[in-house]
């Protein structure tokens, strides 16, 4: 009796064991097939932890846990609280998006959306949305801004160009003990944190209200007519691939995105919140996306002017200093052939000096009678033309002693083509050269314009920029 009783006990030890086991390798199995299924994602996070000490993320790592996001085209399940305004009645051209928080000094807020409306003409304005996410928790300062907002911009409001928005806390990820990356402090690590899941939620919301959106901070000057400049520069890259066009240098200020991009960005910036700071994150969406390069365009149309962070109240003094904000207007730049006889240095060809981008030529020194000729897709008339030689770490390589040209009917193949007369429209003066009325001082439609070296140097050449406005497209 003594033993039965002792194979029972040991009998359900066993049965526990086993039970304990199976237990066991049930969630081992489990564990194993989310690794096998999302291995790559499992060990791409794990290179993102090693990587962010030095802010370096390798794009091409991410490029199979990245397609997982092509899934994430829906709009993340939030309820937005309308404090101000109601949903749009029709899509628009460009939304604008700003998300704000309570600051320990200064508020900028009303002054950025005053830029916004005053610098926009009513045509403009016909065009835009406006949203402003208030995005603390702190219930009396958001109510203080909506009647702020509500009472300075009422007209806007009704006419349904202003939308001012909130997301409860509930619907916020745990923004307390995250990893420490950069040896940030807690209290950043939360800020940084919860500002990209405050953009994710901004640009949820945003996604279906326009064919373009643009990033803003809180604390931003716009330049004069800056949606003409847009418009003006998205007509421009017709054709071309593109997923983030920069009208800043700064931070996250003055990004722009296609719309039907927004959705997937959201769920990016909330994959990696807790990760590193939106603007970091921002640039590798953009390589992730195969866009490699930084397409920036100057001058830049919106400028930082909050002298306080909303971070803890920390001054900030960042500027744009390639920023300008009255009579902005960017060059037509019509289509042309680009060419040169110049020994061009390593990959800074003809193109880049013809580009609104922020690159340049670059050639060796160049000898009397050296050209950098353009020959336009269809005879144009010209009002204007700007050329800008040198950059500010290489002074000296400008054009010391040069002529600018223009020229009609069009001989040669398309390689080399060029014109048969020429006329001469002025010398370069301390490297630059400028001059307006064209249309009025040439009597021809213009086929050609070349830049000519009158005399030798030793210094290389940097043709930074060349600008070229139309007045209108000659009959044909």
């Amino acid at each position: 009796r003594h033993n039965l009783k002792y194979f029972d006990k040991m009998r359900c030890l066993r049965k526990r064991s086993a039970v304990s086991f199976l237990g066991i390798l049930v969630v081992c199995l489990l564990f194993m097939n989310l690794y096998i299924e999302d291995g790559y994602v499992l060990e791409g996070d794990k290179q993102l932890i090693r990587e962010t000490a030095t802010h370096q993320l390798n794009p091409e790592r991410y490029v199979h846990s990245f397609k997982d996001l092509s899934n994430f085209s829906g709009s993340i399940n939030i309820s937005y609280r309308y404090l101000a305004g109601t949903p749009l009645p029709r899509k628009r051209y460009l939304t604008i998006g700003l998300s704000s928080i309570k600051r320990k000094k200064g508020n900028y807020l009303l002054e950025t959306i005053k830029s916004i409306f005053e610098q926009s003409s009513y045509e403009e304005l016909k065009e835009i949305a406006v949203v402003v996410q208030l995005a603390d928790f702190d219930s009396a300062w958001c109510e203080g801004m909506v009647q702020d907002i509500s009472q300075k911009f009422a007209h806007h409001i009704i006419a349904g160009r202003l939308i001012v928005i909130h997301v409860p806390e509930d619907y916020y990820p745990v923004l307390d003990g995250l990893k420490r990356n950069y040896n940030d402090p807690e209290d950043r690590v939360k800020f940084r944190s919860k500002q990209n899941v405050d953009y994710a939620f901004l640009l949820n919301f945003c996604a279906n209200l326009s064919d373009y959106y643009v990033m803003l901070e809180d604390d931003v000057r716009c330049s004069k007519n800056f949606l003409t400049a847009v418009k003006k520069v998205i007509t421009s890259r017709e054709g071309s691939y593109w997923v983030t066009l920069e009208f800043s240098k700064l931070g996250y200020i003055g990004k722009l995105y296609h719309s039907h991009d927004l959705p997937r960005l959201a769920h990016f910036l909330l994959m990696f919140y807790q990760e590193m700071p939106c603007d970091w994150l921002l640039i590798h969406f953009r390589g992730l996306l195969a866009q490699k390069e930084v397409i920036r365009f100057k001058p830049s149309l919106f400028q930082h002017m909050g002298y306080y962070s909303s971070y803890k109240g920390a001054e900030n003094k960042l500027k744009d200093d390639d920023f300008e904000e009255e009579s902005f207007d960017i060059p037509d730049n019509p289509p042309a052939n680009l060419h040169t006889n110049m020994n061009v240095f390593e990959n800074y060809e003809a193109s880049k000096a013809y580009s609104s981008i922020d690159e340049y030529f670059w050639g060796k020194a160049p000898s009397t009678g050296d050209f950098y000729g353009i020959v336009f897709e269809k005879p144009t008339k010209i009002s204007k033309i700007k050329v800008v030689t040198g950059t500010e770490d290489r002074q000296n390589d400008i054009l010391h002693h040069g002529a600018l040209e223009v020229g009609e009917k069009i001989v040669g193949s398309k390689k080399g083509q060029q014109c048969t007369t020429y006329l001469r429209l002025g010398e370069f003066k301390n490297g630059n050269f400028e001059i307006t009325d064209v249309e009025h001082k040439v009597l021809f439609d213009i086929n050609c314009m070349r830049i000519l070296v009158t005399k030798s140097q030793k210094e290389w050449l940097i043709i930074r920029s060349i600008s070229v406005w139309t007045s209108q497209t000659p009959n044909q």
